[in-house]
C-alpha cells in the first residue's frame, strides 16, 4: 500500500504527463469535466479538472462550487501508481476489475483516446 504523498506524488506526475498531449489532440478530445479519484486501500478522494488547456492539480479538498465530478475513478493506491508509470494498462486494469470508472459512455470514449 502506497501513501498519501505518493498517491499525490503520481497524480502530480499524471498532470505533467498529460500536458505532453498535444493541443491538437486534447482540441479534439477534451471537453471540460470535473473528477474525482478515490483510492480505496488509504481512504482518501482527490479532486481534479480536465479541460482542453490541460489537467489541473489533483487536491484533497472538494471543489467550492460544490458540483459532484463528471468522471469518478476508483483504483488502489499501488495500481494508481503502476498506471501513472506505464506499468499497468488501464484498459486491462479496467477488465479485471482493478479500476473503476464512473462517467458517461462519452466521456469513456473521449478519455480512451487520451490515454
Amino acid at each position: 500500500m502506497a501513501t498519501v504523498e505518493e498517491c499525490r506524488a503520481a497524480l502530480d506526475k499524471l498532470v505533467e504527463q498529460f500536458h505532453g498531449i498535444s493541443q491538437e489532440d486534447r482540441a479534439k478530445h477534451v471537453v471540460e469535466r470535473r473528477l474525482a479519484c478515490h483510492i480505496s486501500d488509504i481512504g482518501v478522494t482527490f479532486f481534479g479538472r480536465l479541460h482542453r488547456g490541460g489537467l489541473d492539480p489533483f487536491k484533497e479538498v472538494p471543489p467550492e462550487d460544490g458540483r459532484p465530478a463528471e468522471v469518478k475513478l476508483t483504483l488502489k493506491s499501488e495500481d494508481l501508481i503502476s498506471m501513472v508509470n506505464g506499468e499497468l494498462d488501464m484498459a486491462r486494469a479496467l477488465f479485471g476489475g482493478r479500476v473503476k470508472i464512473d462517467a458517461s459512455l462519452g466521456d469513456l470514449l473521449r478519455l480512451r483516446k487520451l490515454l
